[in-house]
């Protein structure tokens, strides 16, 4: 089993909820925090591999927004360390407001200039009657950091959502909020932060090899 870190380091497996039907859908369908649905098989699937990789890992502590297709997830992850899960609030999925439920295809034909904008720079203009990226950062900087200062010594699994976990991400790399939806996190992919001594280093970005057999 890998050795825990120092005791000043704490490591952070951050991962992204598995597949709702929502996500496998042609197109998908955004999924905010309005919405609250399990997952589909195929993320059920997901969760099982993702808690495969982790069962190699000490961890000790497992967190996770309170929406339930994350709260699966991490008590999939949970089983093989005989933890309970911590719902933390804060890590809620972002409120996508009046897009709820509805897919790109649709929003960029029916609401063309909120599209644009948007696409253009989401940490300003966000969500209509939601979130944008510097509100999601606001509540989800804070509340990551303080799990990661709470776990020193310690290895801990984090589990997220989309926008959430890219938000975060982009922080931790001082990428521009306006481009953290380039950052790529599929469902159950697993990226790995070191918090040491006040600072954020991110060892790895969006591991999917576990799903991919």
């Amino acid at each position: 089993m890998p050795p825990s870190p120092a005791p000043n380091t704490c490591v952070a497996f951050l991962v992204r909820h598995g597949a709702t039907a929502n996500n496998v859908a042609d197109p998908p369908r955004l999924q905010g925090c309005r919405v609250d649905p399990g997952l589909s098989d195929a993320g059920r699937e997901q969760a099982g591999r993702a808690a495969e990789l982790l069962a190699a890992y000490p961890l000790a502590a497992i967190y996770s927004s309170p929406l339930s297709r994350a709260m699966e997830t991490a008590v999939c992850i949970a089983k093989p360390h005989a933890l309970a899960v911590r719902e933390v609030a804060e890590l809620r999925e972002v409120d996508v407001g009046r897009w709820e439920n509805r897919s790109w295809v649709e929003i960029e034909t029916t609401e063309p200039e909120a599209h644009r904008r948007f696409m253009e720079d989401a940490s300003t203009y966000g969500y209509p009657e939601g979130e944008n990226m510097t509100e999601v950062l606001a509540r989800v900087g804070p509340a990551m950091e303080s799990l990661l200062r709470a776990h020193g010594g310690q290895q801990i699994a984090i589990v997220g959502h989309n926008v959430v976990n890219r938000v975060f991400l982009a922080h931790v790399l001082g990428v521009p909020l306006s481009q953290a939806r380039r950052i790529t996190h599929d469902n159950c992919g697993v990226s790995v932060v070191r918090y040491r001594e006040g600072g954020l280093r991110l060892l790895t970005l969006n591991a999917t090899f576990h799903l991919d057999r």
